[in-house]
């Protein structure tokens, strides 16, 4: 799993850095399984300040781009804190990649309760016996 951390027009202290790292280290867990199959991860983490001249408000700026086997996942969030913004990030991104799931999820069981009324169907038409 490859995690890239940036930062725009602000100086990137430790404390946020770390905060960030633990947050994207939730979404590891949860994104284990796609690696131990053989798919690639790969995590882009941007926090900027969006204007240099204000000082209250949204002004905190977090991009998070997750690529996991060729689909990517994008969420940005503005608030007042970084902290905040990297939490709204993690949320937004957790719920589209369960989403993503839940419903490849629904598709296969779908399929196979067809698969399984079409055997039922075939089970009860015998033409050789009569």
């Amino acid at each position: 799993m490859n995690i890239n951390i940036h930062s725009k027009n602000i100086n990137l202290t430790e404390d946020v850095k770390d905060y960030a790292l633990k947050k994207v280290t939730n979404l590891e867990k949860f994104l284990a399984n796609t690696e131990k199959g053989g798919g690639e991860v790969s995590i882009n983490f941007e926090i900027s300040k969006s204007t240099k001249h204000h000082n209250q408000g949204q002004v905190f700026h977090a991009d998070c781009l997750i690529n996991i086997n060729g689909e990517k996942f994008y969420a940005s969030a503005d608030a007042e804190d970084e902290k905040t913004a990297i939490d709204e990030i993690k949320e937004k991104v957790f719920q589209d990649i369960t989403k993503k799931k839940n419903k490849k999820e629904a598709l296969f069981f779908r399929g196979a309760r067809k698969v399984k009324d079409m055997m039922k169907g075939l089970r009860s038409y015998r033409p050789w016996k009569k």
